[in-house]
């Protein structure tokens, strides 16, 4: 069962009961990412997320650690474009300790100029790390192409620059305009009760003040450009796509769907033609990302530079078969029920309901039921694909990148 309140303070508290298990898991969402920094400052909600994990005015990094592995918990936290999130799971007999620990870290951080200095080669280390990455690097820079001088198009990491340029007070003047209590949302779930929940929420957070710095949150401008970088590596890696949709489009599950049939799975139209038919890759697929304002839709492939142009060619003829054609009522069927069960198999944990409740909340504002999501699965026509792979998969709109050794690039197709 799902239930919402509102501390006195604007803090939201979203709680789902599970009583079957014995798990709980409690996150702490803040409304802050990497599209709310300025170049000044890029990088620097993830910077914070790794300070807050290095102590409080009451307990050190280690004591942090020695804590949560003394009732076997699980402590961690991830920073996104749009929102950052704290979260600890552990038995349902701990629940107490989960959002006191998360309200420590959020309300007492230390940020010790020597927790800083260090901190800054981990993350430059983890910068590194993801430069020696080029399957995922390409992302970034695939993102960063199409919406040029936004922050969405900016990585979360931030550049070597940005962060070796923060200092506690830019941090410290971060954290007082962005984690605010109109900002955050405590959600939580498992074997709890939302009265129990409530309570504990108003007892660690309900004296936190302050309201939120100004957040602008303007609209990119999707830019449909083709380029590569020349990369010594071994693949070439190639980033294609077209606009999505934002998060409360109703055009969105028309495109789960259409996202599902193209290389969303083992038996998508990608895998099977470039994959399993003609062996021209081990990794292709496709995701779509969605924002309070716009969206994405990215296919990846990685496969030998001197395949680069078969397997473009490969993705453009699927592409355009689905906008010239469209699917079948039995292929649409398929597609249906793999992201229906996709979805009920992947909320089956305090985890992920947590995650589920927490993602609404910070991004439509309301709970949606399973219910509800399988009826708006369930509408979908083969004509809402048809017109959503119409809009989307026309040649002046599509966009890609290449990360690898030199070639030479047909890129004629989508131009």
């Amino acid at each position: 069962m799902y239930e919402k309140s509102v501390l006195n303070n604007g803090i939201r508290v979203v709680t789902e009961t599970m009583p079957h298990l014995r798990s709980v898991t409690l996150g702490a969402w803040v409304a802050t990412g990497s599209r709310y920094e300025q170049p000044n400052n890029h990088g620097i909600s993830h910077f914070i997320e790794h300070l807050l994990f290095k102590g409080t005015t009451t307990r050190s990094a280690k004591a942090i650690a020695e804590e949560v592995d003394s009732v076997g918990g699980q402590l961690n936290a991830f920073t996104g474009k749009e929102y950052t999130c704290y979260y600890m799971k552990s038995l349902d007999t701990h629940l107490d300790l989960a959002i006191e620990l998360i309200s420590d870290m959020l309300l007492n951080a230390r940020f010790d100029p020597n927790d800083i200095a260090k901190e800054k080669g981990v993350v430059l280390e983890e910068y590194n790390m993801y430069e020696d990455s080029p399957d995922e690097l390409v992302h970034d820079l695939y993102v960063q192409q199409v919406w040029q001088d936004h922050p969405l198009g900016q990585s979360i990491l931030g550049s070597r620059q940005s962060i070796e340029r923060f200092n506690r007070q830019m941090i410290l003047d971060y954290r007082q305009s962005h984690y605010t209590p109109d900002n955050i949302v405590i959600a939580a779930a498992g074997n709890l009760t939302h009265a129990q929940v409530l309570t504990l929420a108003e007892r660690y957070f309900g004296k936190m003040s302050g309201a939120a710095g100004g957040q602008t949150a303007l609209a990119p401008r999707y830019l449909p450009i083709q380029s590569s970088r020349t990369k010594d590596t071994e693949q070439a890696h190639i980033c294609l796509g077209a606009p999505g949709f934002k998060y409360d489009a109703d055009e969105l599950y028309s495109l789960h769907i259409l996202n599902n049939l193209l290389g969303g799975s083992m038996s998508s139209r990608l895998f099977q033609s470039i994959r399993e038919d003609r062996g021209l890759a081990y990794s292709v697929y496709s995701y779509q990302s969605s924002y309070k304002d716009t969206g994405l839709l990215t296919i990846y492939a990685g496969t030998r530079p001197d395949n680069v142009n078969e397997v473009l060619d490969l993705i453009w003829r699927n592409m355009t078969d689905l906008r010239k054609n469209g699917v079948s009522e039995t292929e649409l069927h398929k597609a249906k029920e793999q992201l229906k069960g996709n979805l009920f198999l992947g909320l089956e944990s305090s985890s992920s309901r947590m995650s589920r409740i927490g993602t609404l909340e910070m991004t439509v504002g309301k709970y949606v039921t399973l219910d509800e999501v399988i009826a708006k699965i369930d509408r979908v026509s083969a004509v809402d694909i048809a017109s959503v792979a119409s809009a989307l998969f026309q040649p002046e709109m599509i966009s890609c990148y290449i990360l690898g050794p030199e070639q030479d690039i047909k890129f004629g197709k989508f131009i």
